[in-house]
């Protein structure tokens, strides 16, 4: 396995030095200028603008920021942002907690229904039970999260009056009440993300256990007497949950990314919330920094993922 592991580091190097190189010449190539909203100020001269643009190094050229950003990277050091000149290791610091509360809660939640739903539903083909969870499943997957989110403010918020519709940032959780109005103001969001998540991993388990199901080992161990519960468990799960791991893995960097547009609906002050902001900006540091950081996330979770294969199946070999 430590063969393995340093052949898989060894080709990951590469693959992330080209991602690395295609998202930053995209982000350079692309329209809109961090500095465009001096333009319109009268205090800003284009001298002023441009002496600015050549402490930001922005005057250089492109494959020399490159070289620079990616040095200072591997010495831990993401940059300033453009638009706050805050440093963008402690802007992402600051949304992590938030994001990692609400999509990490809802991922969490997801998987707890989407297992027995997805188990139950494969062994009860065609049943009420299945049909539910299919209904359940395929509402989930269809509905996209935004329109979910505008329905659950609609009836939760407008209609009722039971939850706010703007999740506050500013809010401290240091004793019960800010607890519960913690819990209460996160209600919505986890509820959009864990309906989508679920649905997804529910069809998903569904799927792969009804193709174990009719395998000649299951089929054996029924001839042998073996019990139903048995079989599933010692059986069918492991192989049916290989796929299942690769899904999970390329699932949980986005727990760390956020969630685009469920931040955007509800106000959600997380890393995917600042991602759309500094794209609007043109903040290159942080949109360079955060999008590489998942596909970092997206590299480590796969080669996980293959090492998890090695525990569920006896027979993969590294």
């Amino acid at each position: 396995m430590t063969r393995y592991l340093l052949k898989r580091l060894l080709t990951s190097l590469p693959t992330l030095i080209v991602i690395s190189v295609v998202i930053f010449t995209i982000l350079a190539i692309a329209p809109g200028d961090p500095l465009s909203g001096l333009a319109s100020n009268p205090s800003f001269t284009a001298e002023v603008r441009e002496n600015i643009r050549r402490t930001l190094g922005l005057d250089q050229p492109v494959y020399i920021r490159y070289f620079k950003w990616a040095w200072a990277f591997i010495r831990g050091d993401m940059g300033y942002s453009f638009t706050s000149r805050s440093p963008v290791f402690e802007l992402i610091l600051q949304r992590l907690p938030t994001t990692l509360w609400v999509v990490g809660s809802a991922y969490i939640i997801a998987m707890l229904i989407a297992f027995p739903l997805g188990i139950i539903s494969a062994l009860k083909r065609y049943s009420w039970i299945d049909q539910i969870a299919t209904t359940f499943a395929f509402l989930g997957i269809s509905i996209p999260p935004f329109f979910t989110g505008l329905l659950l403010i609609i009836i939760f918020s407008v209609q009722l009056n039971w939850l706010p519709f703007i999740y506050n940032s500013t809010l401290e959780v240091n004793d019960w009440g800010s607890f519960l109005a913690q819990i209460q103001q996160s209600i919505m969001p986890v509820c959009v993300l864990a309906l989508f998540f679920s649905a997804k991993l529910m069809r998903f388990i569904r799927s792969s256990v009804t193709e174990e199901l009719t395998q000649d080992y299951v089929r054996t161990a029924y001839a042998k007497g073996l019990d139903k519960f048995a079989i599933v468990k010692k059986h069918i799960l492991r192989n049916a949950m290989i796929p299942v791991v690769t899904l999970i893995a390329l699932d949980v960097p986005s727990i760390f990314t956020g969630a685009l547009i469920t931040e955007q609906v509800f106000r959600v002050p997380g890393i995917g919330a600042l991602l759309i902001e500094s794209i609007n900006r043109s903040d290159t540091p942080v949109v360079m920094a955060i999008t590489f950081i998942y596909a970092i996330l997206i590299v480590f979770f796969n080669l996980v993922a293959d090492l998890a294969y090695g525990i569920l199946d006896p027979r993969v070999r590294y």
